[in-house]
């Protein structure tokens, strides 16, 4: 690919998520911006969320959703795509769900966590080589937090931005494309949250943000690398919106709602990344995640 070539092409951006309604709770706000900027947006995701649990109060217990857990998710991840204005393809792997107890008990036969990792890597790569993005945004090696479906969607993703360019690498899975940087979301981070924390205290409400910080401050987990943070306040608003389309996981009441939207577009107006991979030139700290790849 020449630099004629690379600047010419549409801007695209892909994102790999593990579930339903992780698009809608990491990078959301950053999708709507670029998509309403013509930017051709597209959420992979790997798993239909089957082994989720229903996590709204207000739905649990309901017989028609926990029969028909895949179909009502994928209807709320249909609602939350539109509401992003956002492309989305499944991979469809089977989710894992989320392990608990001590010692952990195995994960089922069959699930995505347990898949092949060139088996799901060429379902990414066939995506990718008909999406063509320049920048894909996926989790960090520990998932974000160690859902095991979280962990495996990163080595899928790393697995896949070196071998879609590769011609020698899935040669049925379509023309070679590579893309060009590949970011961790790293929203949830230790900054933004002691920021809101104290901004929340100072106007003498009340923060859903203490347990977190004492987790954290009990935590051997290092400081993570905030490299691009993208403006994009204005969309929260639809961020929310998406995220509240995935009703079988999100109470509206709930602590996801507690800050005040004023205060979150004025105290923290910016969703975070750690730049990676790139294989263009950037200056760090970066607010567009297309750094180096626009036309100037």
């Amino acid at each position: 690919m020449t630099r004629t070539e690379l600047v010419t092409e549409k801007l695209r951006l892909m994102a790999v998520h593990a579930h339903p309604d992780d698009e809608s709770s990491k990078g959301a706000a950053t999708m709507a911006r670029y998509a309403a900027e013509g930017v051709e947006v597209m959420v992979a995701t790997c798993t239909g969320g089957e082994r989720g649990s229903i996590l709204n109060p207000k739905l649990q217990g309901d017989p028609y959703i926990e029969e028909h857990i895949h179909e009502v998710r994928a209807k709320e991840m249909a609602e939350a795509r539109e509401i992003l204005g956002v492309q989305q393809e499944w991979l469809g792997f089977v989710d894992s769900g989320l392990p608990e107890g001590d010692p952990l008990p195995p994960l089922p036969e069959g699930c995505f966590a347990l898949e092949d990792l060139d088996v799901a890597t060429e379902r990414l790569v066939r995506l990718v080589r008909a999406f063509r993005p320049q920048v894909i945004l996926t989790y960090d090696e520990n998932g974000g937090y160690p859902h095991p479906d979280h962990i495996m969607t990163h080595k899928i993703s790393m697995a896949a931005f070196e071998a879609a360019g590769d011609p020698e690498r899935f040669p049925e899975a379509g023309e070679p494309w590579q893309p060009l940087k590949l970011y961790y979301h790293q929203g949830f981070n230790r900054q933004r949250t002691v920021v809101l924390h104290e901004a929340l205290l100072a106007r003498g409400i009340e923060s859903p943000y203490a347990e977190w910080l004492e987790r954290w401050d009990k935590s051997d987990m290092p400081e993570r690398t905030l490299t691009t943070r993208v403006p994009c306040a204005e969309y929260f608003p639809v961020r929310d919106k998406a995220l509240i389309a995935h009703a079988t996981q999100i109470d509206p009441d709930g602590g996801w709602f507690r800050v005040p939207m004023e205060l979150q577009q004025e105290i923290w107006p910016t969703e975070d990344y750690e730049l990676a991979l790139s294989r263009v030139d950037t200056s760090l700290p970066e607010s567009d995640l297309f750094a180096g790849i626009r036309q100037n």
